[in-house]
């Protein structure tokens, strides 16, 4: 399996109504400093329904303004529509992280 095939395996463990960062999301495929490369890796998913990418977020609660969906607002949309709630800085609470 390569690089791209165990990002998309680990988001696709992440539960409904969940998040995790892309720095938790690179622990989990064996190289915990491949967090930038996890997200190279988000720009190729094809399907955000098999591979849900959009839960995927920075270990702040950022979203990516370069969500390659639609964009930020976008992410958000889809995370909202799961339960998760956001900050009053629009961060994703930190409740919701896996």
């Amino acid at each position: 399996m390569n690089f791209n095939e165990k990002v998309f395996k680990a988001v696709q463990s992440i539960p409904y109504g969940k998040v995790a960062s892309y720095g938790t999301i690179a622990e989990i495929v064996g190289n915990k400093r491949a967090s930038r490369q996890v997200g190279f890796a988000l720009h190729k998913n094809k399907d955000p329904n098999i591979v849900p990418c959009y839960r995927v977020v920075f270990k702040d609660g950022r979203l990516s303004k370069a969500f390659v969906f639609g964009g930020e607002n976008a992410q958000r949309a889809m995370l909202e529509s799961e339960g998760v709630t956001f900050d009053e800085k629009g961060r994703v609470k930190p409740c919701f992280f896996v």
